[in-house]
């Protein structure tokens, strides 16, 4: 959970004590923040002493009130201004006029609230104030990284999202305009073919939200004893329906539990990363066989198909963020691309190390060592 300051700018010790008691067991989090934030509270009863306090420590957010005993609150925020300090400042007062509005504005202030206030409002308004300072500061760390490396990121997924939106405007479009008929039946293959590329787009983004946590360090670990055993026969379970799809049989040949200390979240998406691909890169009454062993040098997992195989060269890129492997045998088997590279990146948190062996119609085997 991360910490915001607030500097509370009154010269009323009831607000001063009322936002406090407000805010002081209050937290903001919303789903595409990476962690919690909650608040500190500093109090200034005086323009003076808040632009002291300003002068002294780093201010995330600032509730000011205008009506103060010296300068004003608006002359603070000229102060601010002109320092070109980063907080953020909302305006707390009971004076709000145009004049005061147009002053505050131009000066930077984000948001008016007005007194007297409800817990709620106050509340509301620092959720807002709160997403707003969290996405200013993810744009410009997204701004300071080079711009080439964004621009390709950017171009790949745009070209991942766009294909799939185009198909099924497409599909929409023959439904609007009734191109086969007024028969829903008829329009059953079209729904089933967007619904399949709605799937894609939100493994895709799903995907990119865990390989975003994991290269940014932010990505929340519980490590504790966990059995591999179980996880692995969990992954084989949610994965039966796509496996039944394609006739293809699944055996598991492992001790009934084998211990280790791990994070069991991505030890799910090691096993959903690996049986998934073995069963969509697999042939039609295909057979998947997943070993678990643990000896002297760690844990090995090996998951081994007899689908269709690849090159030395697709092998080589593999791990690669957005590689797909396309061919023939490929064309209709949708992916993120993102999958292995996400999987490369967990088994390297855990120092361990991955090898790939294949025959192009053969089938493939993958072997993790974790140490």
């Amino acid at each position: 959970m991360a910490t915001l300051k607030v500097l509370v700018v009154d010269d009323e010790p009831a607000i001063r004590s009322g936002i406090d008691r407000i805010l002081r067991n209050y937290s903001v989090e919303f789903p595409f923040m990476q962690e919690e934030f909650q608040f500190e509270l500093i109090e200034a009863a005086t323009g003076e002493e808040a632009i002291n306090i300003i002068n002294k420590d780093s201010m995330d957010i600032i509730l000011l009130d205008n009506k103060l005993p010296g300068i004003s609150g608006i002359e603070v925020l000229e102060y601010l201004n002109e320092t070109k300090n980063e907080a953020l400042v909302m305006m707390i007062t009971s004076y709000a006029s145009l004049d005061l509005a147009v002053k505050a504005t131009k000066n930077g202030a984000y948001n008016f609230v007005p007194k007297p206030f409800t817990p709620t409002e106050l509340k509301t308004a620092m959720e807002n104030i709160t997403k707003h300072l969290y996405l200013k500061r993810m744009t410009e760390k997204l701004n300071s990284q080079e711009k080439e490396t964004r621009f390709q990121f950017l171009s790949v997924l745009s070209h991942e999202l766009k294909s799939p939106i185009n198909a099924i405007e497409g599909y929409l479009r023959m439904m609007q305009e009734k191109q086969v008929g007024d028969n829903i039946d008829d329009y059953f293959q079209m729904i089933d073919r967007s619904l399949l590329r709605i799937k894609g787009m939100r493994n895709l983004i799903t995907d990119l939200l865990d390989l975003t946590k994991i290269e940014s360090g932010q990505k929340n670990r519980n490590i504790q004893d966990i059995d591999i055993t179980e996880i692995a026969r969990f992954a084989m379970d949610t994965l039966e329906p796509m496996a039944l799809r394609k006739s293809i049989k699944m055996f598991l040949d492992a001790p009934e539990t084998i211990s280790m200390k791990a994070d069991k979240q991505e030890m799910e998406i090691i096993f959903n990363n690996l049986i998934s691909n073995a069963i969509k890169y697999n042939k039609e009454n295909g057979e998947v066989n997943i070993l678990i062993k643990a000896d002297k040098n760690g844990i090995l997992i090996k998951v081994e198909d007899t689908g269709i195989g690849m090159s030395q060269d697709d092998i080589s890129r593999l791990f690669h963020d957005f590689v797909r492997i396309k061919n023939t045998d490929t064309q209709n088997i949708t992916g993120s691309g993102l999958g292995l590279s996400i999987l490369k990146k967990l088994v390297n948190l855990y120092n361990g190390t991955i090898e790939v062996s294949s025959e192009h119609g053969k089938g493939s085997t993958f072997r993790i060592m974790i140490p």
